[in-house]
């Protein structure tokens, strides 16, 4: 989903130690990929130990802790994967089509001009009993908007007609900001100008309700079991940190989940999550180790897909020398991102050329070529460091998975050979990486999105200046502008201000594109529900059992 992807869909180092040089790198992988065919004998389906039939407890592993369960404050997919069990939008993706289908809303329509949708919610329950309204979402949509709440993802809702002037501050008087609750189950929302994928929208996780006496009864503490009243499919039962969630469900949902329990790990591990796998306490692990994705994918279990999404580089642009657009063009030129993926991902994934990942409807992005050391070593050189001298070391920020070890250590060494660069790898804890890009405390650090919804601004609205998800400390008026000149047309000249406005991002480059997604993963045979998407959505309340 539009959000920080806390681990990459394949994750494994291939090796221990230092870079080995490009013979020793291929016989590294020769020999481990033995290694793996004798331990795994091939990954034939004979490898996998059974399950018990008609098991009530699905068990998935999400790779990361949670850092919150707080809509108004998520912004990564390990949460946005359990909230979506425990909360629900107006509406939702349906699982095969990615088309919004409704869920708290039963219905709704929208004026001609596009500015005005009135939705209508179903009869629905929190999970303590009591009635879901429209209130409750002008409260949760009002506290995302709070200046003082700081969420990341308020600019998710300046769709709305003031959105931005309160969340700004500008704005103190809350109704006037365009939502409102007309009656119990009725709820209206005005718009600055025609957003075409606001009904998508409202079914991403900012957009859930929450509801207000739970939230201020609690207090930081409202989402842990026992306090959390959601109207999602699944009640949060378990919460044991680093371990695992259990979620149970709902018996006020409205439609109720095929499974009794969900059972969410936090194995970040990927070699230990597979062996998991394996022997039988997994049924649908979300990555594979990078390493073994082509013995794998030869399995009947594993799926590959296309994923919404791209994996760059942050460019801390308030520190010098990074500051300098020639320096950040360096860097990114210096990568071989064939290699990334050739040698290290080995799953599907294909070298950026844009920001944009392919497969948005109607929207082709501008291309800049991205690797060439000898440009590269040129634009070092007219920046005032030829042959890196004189130039800094930099910090290379990295959040805990083998994979993104693997992809640090090699660009670390593609800018010390091309450019003369010396680079410290800093890894640090899911949460703890969070902290540090936002603070801008940084030099260089990985970074992944996935896709919200099916539409370029999805990807091109993160860096607006002051945006809750830039953390790059880069801003352009001309970028900003092109964004706003966006949301305001349609059609052609919309696609235009998108092209124009990532042109300029390609071309000042506080981001660089590595490579685009791909969705390498294994779902036991008897797993019901779960359905290959570009979003990779894949909602709990679906998921079941086949019964022997």
């Amino acid at each position: 989903m539009g959000m920080p992807v806390g681990r990459m869909r394949v994750t494994n180092r291939m090796y221990h130690g230092p870079r080995p040089r490009s013979s020793d790198a291929a016989q590294s992988v020769l020999l481990v990929s033995f290694l793996c065919l004798s331990f795994f004998g091939g990954c034939s389906l004979d490898d996998l130990k059974p399950r018990k039939a008609g098991r009530e407890t699905f068990v998935l592993n999400n790779g990361s802790e949670p850092q919150t369960l707080d809509p108004a404050l998520m912004t990564g997919v390990p949460e946005m994967t359990v909230a979506e069990a425990l909360f629900e939008g107006l509406t939702a993706y349906d699982p095969k089509t990615l088309a919004p289908v409704p869920a708290a809303a039963e219905s709704w329509e929208v004026s001609a001009d596009g500015l005005r949708y009135t939705f209508h919610l179903r009869r629905c329950f929190w999970s303590d009993g009591t009635p879901v309204t429209a209130h409750d979402f002008v409260y949760a949509w009002e506290r995302v908007l709070r200046p003082e709440t700081a969420a990341q993802y308020a600019y998710q809702l300046f769709y709305i007609k003031n959105g931005r002037a309160y969340n700004s501050g500008t704005l103190k008087d809350f109704s006037q900001v365009g939502v409102r609750a007309s009656d119990e189950r009725t709820l209206v929302v005005e718009l600055e100008a025609p957003t075409p994928f606001f009904v998508s929208l409202t079914s991403f996780g900012t957009l859930y309700p929450v509801k207000r006496e739970c939230v201020e009864r609690h207090g930081d503490s409202w989402t842990r079991p026992g306090n959390l009243v959601g109207n999602g499919a699944f009640v949060l039962r378990e919460w044991r940190q680093n371990r695992y969630i259990l979620l149970e469900r709902n018996a006020h949902y409205w439609e109720p989940a095929r499974m009794p329990r969900i059972k969410v790990l936090a194995v970040d591990n990927s070699d230990t999550a597979l062996k998991m796998y394996i022997t039988g306490e997994v049924d649908y692990l979300k990555s594979v180790p990078a390493l073994k994705v082509p013995i794998l994918r030869k399995r009947p279990d594993c799926r590959c897909c296309p994923y919404l999404g791209i994996s760059f580089l942050r460019v801390n642009v308030t520190r010098k020398p990074l500051s300098d657009p020639r320096v950040r063009h360096a860097l990114s030129l210096a990568i071989d991102r064939e290699a990334i993926c050739r040698n290290i991902l080995r799953g599907g994934h294909v070298p950026a050329v844009s920001f944009t990942p392919p497969g948005l409807p109607g929207y082709e992005p501008p291309k800049r070529k991205l690797s060439d050391p000898e440009v590269a070593r040129r634009l070092l050189a007219e920046a005032g460091y030829p042959v890196g001298r004189g130039f800094p070391e930099i910090r290379y920020l990295y959040n805990t998975s083998e994979t993104h070890r693997q992809i640090a250590v090699e660009i670390q060494d593609a800018w010390r050979r091309n450019l003369g660069i010396r680079v410290s790898l800093v890894n640090q804890e899911w949460k703890v990486y969070l902290k540090t890009i936002e603070l801008l405390d940084y030099d260089v650090a990985r970074g992944g999105w996935i896709g919200d919804y099916l539409d370029p601004n999805t990807f091109l609205d993160l860096f607006v200046t002051g945006g809750g998800n830039n953390r790059t400390g880069w801003s352009n008026a001309d970028y900003d502008r092109h964004i706003r000149a966006a949301a305001r047309s349609g059609g052609a000249e919309r696609v235009a201000h998108f092209h124009r406005a990532e042109s300029i991002l390609l071309d000042e480059m506080p981001v660089i594109p590595l490579y685009y997604s791909a969705n390498v993963y294994l779902v036991r045979p008897d797993v019901e529900g779960l359905y290959d998407n570009i979003l990779d959505v894949h909602p709990m309340k679906y998921l079941s059992i086949k019964q022997p």
